[in-house]
């Protein structure tokens, strides 16, 4: 048990050997939710979008393949996960994808500098959400989208139990966060077994 909870807290913070191994499993693992996820949101060209959580970086390079002439950003607090994130994404590296070492409760970004920000499988691990949505809105722009992409937990989950920082959160909070946050429009997609996707609006 002491092996699994400490291989599967690096969900959190990905580091060393199995934090590595972790990524690896999380590129891979995430991808049915992200594909589907970021099919409902629309992406158009020359966006300037944003991963928060990025980890092994596949989404950044999921966000470049859907639009044309993209910028685009991802940032991490574990220094694996942008290590791993740089490498799998080495050739638009400082062109058109940046990664960073950085925590969603403070985003080194300019206020209204993306048109789309986008939540793997991460919100589950930000230390006080309220202000972290508000840290999503400041960095948004007018009409930007902020896109929660999830496998629905249940609070009293096993893992929860399993994973160290971790709290589960239905569809329905996390938007009820988003409309106290100041998003609009926000909306829950579902899909079985367990996908959710919550997208809200900045006004």
């Amino acid at each position: 048990m002491g092996l699994l909870k400490s291989f599967f807290t690096n969900c959190a913070n990905p580091q060393g050997r199995m934090g590595r191994a972790m990524l690896r499993f999380m590129n891979f693992g995430h991808a049915p939710l992200t594909n589907w996820g970021l099919s409902l949101i629309g992406i158009h060209d020359g966006w300037t979008m944003l991963d928060i959580g990025c980890g092994g970086g596949a989404t950044l390079k999921r966000l470049l393949k859907l639009s044309n002439n993209a910028l685009v950003y991802g940032i991490d607090i574990s220094q694996e996960s942008v290590a791993k994130a740089r490498k799998v994404n080495a050739r638009a590296l400082g062109k058109q994808v940046f990664v960073s070492q950085g925590s969603a409760e403070k985003l080194p970004y300019e206020d209204k500098q993306f048109d789309l920000v986008t939540a793997v499988e991460t919100v589950y691990f930000w230390p006080n959400l309220p202000g972290c949505l508000q840290e999503v809105g400041r960095v948004l722009k007018p009409g930007g989208k902020f896109a929660i992409l999830v496998e629905v937990i249940e609070g009293d989950s096993v893992w929860t139990k399993v994973v160290d920082g971790m709290t589960a959160y239905s569809p329905e909070q996390l938007k009820k966060l988003l409309d106290e946050a100041g998003f609009v429009d926000t909306e829950i997609h579902r899909k079985k077994p367990s996908y959710a996707a919550i997208i809200g609006v900045k006004p």
